[in-house]
């Protein structure tokens, strides 16, 4: 079967592993595969926690100003995915100088001309997929954005009113959605990394493939980012400098 793909058994193992690890980590992310808290689920409580804020405010400008920035972050990485798209298809113009330098690495073989090929086009659907993960993210906050502005506009009870807390729960909601489609994009961009390991050797695609993991499960579950997060700030007494430069 690997022959008539132009693909070898090993490459097809390598990729099942790859595709293996990118469904893992998106289950392990969201809460579904393991009982640890991660990131994103910990962020999405704040998400939540930001929406009822907002809802006490007579005044959203810095709602509006943090929404503005969610924005032009997602077009950035969506502009991005475009640009790495385009790049791709130049690749493909230049198989035979690409396929020149890997036969020159000292790891595996130079591929066939087809398999090569087969190999772009499965980074162009890498990118592909997070282009319109991004596209779609960007509605979403710009959405949420609206949902926003329909929250009304407390005056005593008013914010804890079923309207206020329905409101409040439809721009929650929405955020999360829009900030789990955003998280979606940038998985499928840091995965496109290590799925270059691939152009050299399925050995190399494994490898690459458990380095990224490693750092993408480090990052979600035991990173300090995670701790400042979920954290609770020190009793009376126990004060710590906060030291610069923990990531």
């Amino acid at each position: 079967m690997g022959d008539s793909l132009h693909l070898s058994t090993a490459d097809l193992a390598a990729l099942a592993f790859f595709l293996v690890a990118w469904l893992a980590h998106t289950l392990a992310s969201d809460g579904k595969l393991v009982s640890r808290v991660s990131l994103t689920t910990a962020m999405n409580a704040q998400r939540e926690a930001w929406m009822r804020t907002m809802a006490e405010r007579e005044i959203r400008i810095v709602d509006t100003a943090i929404m503005s920035g969610l924005q032009q972050g997602t077009a950035f990485f969506a502009s991005s995915s475009l640009i790495a798209i385009g790049g791709c298809f130049a690749l493909l113009g230049a198989s035979d100088r690409v396929l020149e330098v890997l036969s020159d690495l000292p790891l595996g073989g130079a591929p066939s001309r087809a398999a090569f090929q087969i190999k772009v086009f499965g980074l162009v659907l890498i990118l592909a997929f997070s282009f319109f993960k991004f596209g779609w993210a960007y509605r979403l906050f710009n959405y949420c954005t609206i949902l926003i502005g329909a929250v009304p506009i407390p005056h005593g009870e008013a914010s804890r009113n079923p309207v206020t807390e329905t409101a409040v729960w439809r721009a929650a909601r929405m955020n999360m959605l829009a900030g789990k489609h955003f998280n979606s994009g940038l998985r499928g961009v840091f995965f496109s990394i290590g799925y270059l390991g691939w152009f050299v050797d399925p050995t190399v695609f494994v490898l690459s493939t458990l380095l990224l993991l490693a750092v993408l499960v480090r990052r979600q579950f035991f990173s300090a980012a995670r701790q400042a997060v979920i954290g609770q700030p020190p009793g009376p007494g126990k004060g710590r400098s906060i030291r610069p430069g923990s990531q």
